[in-house]
């Protein structure tokens, strides 16, 4: 009995003129089509195959990454998933902790512009967090030459977008720092003529933050943390002659990384300078 039942359902659907083509559509209906009709139009639910490219791989190159805020700029752009190299002269630095086994550490003089070819070999964007104090001819070579010579080789090379942390002006305080700022000016100048489109300056003022000396961890924050709260609300103060400088609001060292890696990667943040209160803005920002 079942041996016939089975052999009519057999014969029932491999004929020719009774073949029929079931397909399931989204909503589990079953649709019935004969071989010249078509009973309900069937829709394509997969999308089609297209060839895409991948996306272009975004490398960072970081100068001075062993330093206080270059460290935090290694692990902020390691955290959105760039591949990141460092390049300084002391190279790797002592401190073992995850993110320094996930950059690719140089060492390198920037007053040696050759020493750098290696480093900027397949980088699309640069953050400089190179800067230094001593005496006034120091100083300007150090927050100056340097600078310049980076920025002259990484444009020759073809880099995207250039991000120059600099620092902002504190009136009175620029004299007693004369070659500091000289140098800091000059290297800003230097970028936004070799990058007009993709160059981007931070003026933050005091950036607090836990900062590591040798094994001692100095807690910059207890400080900085609460006057920023307060003096982010007193801009008006900061143009008042002579003092107003000294009023600029202290940011975090990780709202300095987040504006800088976020500057250096998106291809539609501004170029140009952005003051602290626009880092304050911008790092509260959430990213694409």
């Amino acid at each position: 009995m079942m041996r016939s039942i089975a052999s009519r359902f057999l014969h029932s659907y491999s004929s020719p003129s009774k073949l029929s083509t079931v397909a399931a559509s989204r909503n589990g209906r079953l649709l019935s089509t004969g071989p010249t009709k078509v009973e309900e139009p069937v829709q394509v639910d997969e999308a089609e195959t297209v060839e895409v490219p991948p996306p272009p791989t975004e490398k960072l190159l970081v100068l001075g990454g062993n330093g206080f805020v270059g460290s935090h700029v290694c692990r902020e752009a390691l955290k959105r998933g760039l591949t990141v190299s460092s390049l300084s002269r002391s190279g790797r630095p002592s401190v073992n902790e995850a993110w320094a086994h996930e950059v690719f550490w140089h060492q390198g003089d920037l007053l040696l512009p050759e020493s750098l070819k290696d480093a900027l070999n397949g980088v699309t964007s640069v953050i400089s967090c190179v800067g230094g104090f001593g005496s006034n001819s120091h100083m300007y070579k150090i927050n100056g030459t340097a600078n310049i010579n980076a920025i002259r080789a990484a444009a020759e090379q073809g880099v995207k977008r250039y991000v120059y942390i600099s620092a902002a002006d504190f009136g009175l305080v620029n004299y007693l720092l004369q070659g500091y700022y000289e140098g800091k000016r000059a290297a800003e100048t230097e970028l936004m003529i070799r990058f007009p489109y993709g160059g981007v300056i931070l003026r933050p003022g005091f950036i607090h933050g836990t900062r590591q000396v040798g094994s001692m961890k100095i807690p910059l924050g207890a400080i900085g943390s609460p006057l920023e709260m307060v003096l982010k609300h007193a801009k008006p103060l900061s143009q008042i002659p002579l003092v107003g400088p000294l009023l600029t609001p202290p940011v975090s060292v990780n709202s300095v990384a987040r504006v800088a890696v976020r500057a250096a990667t998106d291809p539609v943040f501004p170029p140009g300078i952005v003051d602290v209160y626009g880092i304050l803005r911008h790092s509260q920002q959430k990213s694409i």
